[in-house]
């Protein structure tokens, strides 16, 4: 599931630089650490309000943790972390 969850972010990644949105880059290894440090706190992922002005929420970081296929990565607080930001940004499922 790891391995998925970094290939799907990494993916996601490149579909927001494509779009103009610059995100620092992660490495594979340090990825999921990182998005656990990310949805511990109230600070956002990068480039989420970018793609929140572009209609793109789906390619954050925040989407991806509550994606079914990788909730079993996250705790429940980092989910709901998540989820808030994205309820508060207008997110659309």
């Amino acid at each position: 599931m790891e391995e998925k969850f970094v290939a799907a972010w990494a993916s996601a990644r490149e579909k927001a630089a494509g779009l103009g949105v610059k995100m620092r880059p992660v490495a594979a290894e340090e990825a999921v650490k990182a998005a656990h440090r990310c949805l511990s706190g109230r600070r956002l992922s990068d480039g989420f309000n970018a793609l929140k002005e572009k209609g793109r929420l789906e390619l954050t970081l925040e989407a991806l943790a509550i994606d079914q296929r990788y909730t079993g990565l996250f705790t429940d607080e980092e989910a709901n972390e998540a989820l808030t930001r994205l309820l508060e940004a207008g997110y659309l499922f």
